[in-house]
This record gives C-alpha cells, sequence and structure tokens, in this order.
C-alpha cells in the first residue's frame, strides 16, 4: 500500500462508524474555515524556507483534501481518484506544448496569456472570462488577477509609463475627495487607486499580494525590535514622542 493509499484508508476510517465522532459530523461546508487555514500555513511554511515545516502543512491540507472528497463519496458520487482524473485531464488540456505533439508551437506557451487562452477553449461561449475566480480570494490578489485575465484581451496598458500615469490621476482624484470631505467619494477613490497600484506589479514583475505580505513581515519585525529598545532603555512607549518613536524606528531599520 502507497503512503497515499494508507492516508485515504486513514481518513475513511476516521469517517465510518467506529471513528472519530468530529470526523463524522464535517460536511464540505464546515471544512470551508479548516481549508483556508491550512492554505495559508502553507504559504506561511513557504515564506519561512523551513522545508520541515513545509511538509508538515502540505500533509494537513491534504488531509483536508481527502476528508472532503471522502464526505463527496459518501455524499455526491465522486471520491479522490474522480478528482485525480479530472485534473489530469485538465492539465493535459491546458498544456499541448507539454503533451499534444502535433500541437503548433506557441511563441510562450508558459505565458499568463497562452494559459488564459487555453482555458478560453474550454469554457462556454457566454461566460465571463472572469468567471472562476473565488470571491474568498484577498482583495489585492483578486486585482492581480482580473488585471491578467483582462490584458489577455488587450484591454491594458501599453507599458509601464500608462500605470503611472493612472495611479497619478488616480491620486489627484484621491486628494479631491478628501478636500470635498465626502466619505463614500473617498472610499471609491482610494478603492480606485489601489487597483492601479495593484496592477502595477504585473509591469514590475512582481505579485503585489506577496509583495505586501513581506512588507507588513518587515513591519512587524521592525517595530518589534523599537518595542525591544524601549523596553531596554526603559521608555514607556505610550509617552513618548512620535520623534522618539522614529528614532528609535530608525535604529530598528539599521538592526534589521
Amino acid at each position: 500500500m502507497s503512503p497515499f493509499e494508507a492516508l485515504e484508508e486513514l481518513v475513511a476510517t476516521l469517517r465510518s462508524p467506529s471513528g472519530c465522532p468530529w470526523d463524522q459530523e464535517q460536511t464540505p461546508r464546515s471544512l470551508r474555515p479548516y481549508l483556508i487555514e491550512e492554505a495559508h500555513e502553507v504559504v506561511d511554511a513557504i515564506d519561512g524556507g523551513d522545508p520541515v515545516a513545509l511538509k508538515s502543512e502540505l500533509g494537513d491540507l491534504l488531509f483536508q483534501v481527502l476528508l472532503l472528497a471522502q464526505i463527496c463519496s459518501e455524499k455526491r458520487g465522486f471520491d479522490i481518484h474522480d478528482v485525480c482524473d479530472t485534473v489530469r485531464e485538465k492539465m493535459i488540456q491546458r498544456h499541448p506544448h507539454v503533451f499534444d505533439p502535433d500541437h503548433e508551437p506557441e511563441a510562450d506557451p508558459g505565458s499568463i496569456a497562452a494559459w488564459e487562452a487555453r482555458k478560453a477553449e474550454s469554457r462556454p461561449k457566454d461566460r465571463s472570462m472572469l468567471d472562476g475566480l473565488p470571491s474568498s480570494l484577498p482583495a489585492l490578489l483578486t486585482a492581480h488577477r482580473v488585471g491578467e485575465k483582462v490584458a489577455r484581451v488587450g484591454f491594458d496598458w501599453p507599458d509601464i509609463e500608462g500605470v503611472k500615469a493612472k495611479i497619478e490621476e488616480e491620486s489627484i482624484e484621491l486628494e479631491e475627495a478628501i478636500t470635498s470631505g465626502d466619505q463614500e467619494a473617498v472610499a471609491h477613490e482610494y478603492g480606485d487607486l489601489l487597483l492601479s497600484v495593484a496592477n502595477m506589479g504585473r509591469f514590475l514583475g512582481v505579485a503585489p499580494e506577496d509583495c505586501l505580505r513581506e512588507a507588513n513581515h518587515r513591519f512587524e519585525g521592525r517595530f518589534r525590535t523599537v518595542e525591544t529598545l524601549a523596553r531596554e532603555n526603559g521608555d514607556n512607549m505610550h509617552e513618548m514622542s512620535l520623534a522618539e518613536l522614529e528614532a528609535l524606528w530608525a535604529q530598528a531599520k539599521e538592526l534589521t
């Protein structure tokens, strides 16, 4: 028995009448938060660069997938093998440059545009190319993916200068909204500015979600250092001036 088969059997046992009450009562809907949590923990392990942690977190995510597939085999008529067959067939169709010897060579077969074009071939004609993006995706990631998708049909800036100009335009409109005191307009224009900034990532060759996550980590690490420095100096941060805090921040940047 392979490790995968052994894990599959373990999950079936947990769901059986003699299994675990918690596993027995789960439904696809009840597993949603656990799937999301485990996926985020995988990302954290990747960011941490720890292969042992990544192995563990991938296992936890795989367990959730197998548990969900087991429930579906009991209630919805398909199992993990059907899931594997479906995704295998899909990947073969999406990679004709790899699996189809008669496929005409593409200029850039591994590009996002090529991938989206292949997906469009199997999409119903009346379906939007934006369909299929999960509503639970982080907003910044959604902005990036929407930009990638619409760019496939040429709905995009010709170069990074166009994005810069759009960001400047949205900044001006946000400033006008702030001056007007209209909070609804402020929220609207702020959203437009964030959308434009998110789209710049495609022209810079970076993923905005990853960049912001790393920026958050840097800020958190430096602020924790500020807290440590304040404690070592015997200072109460709540009583310090902004100038004093900024001085500690400068120290923290040098240390990290």
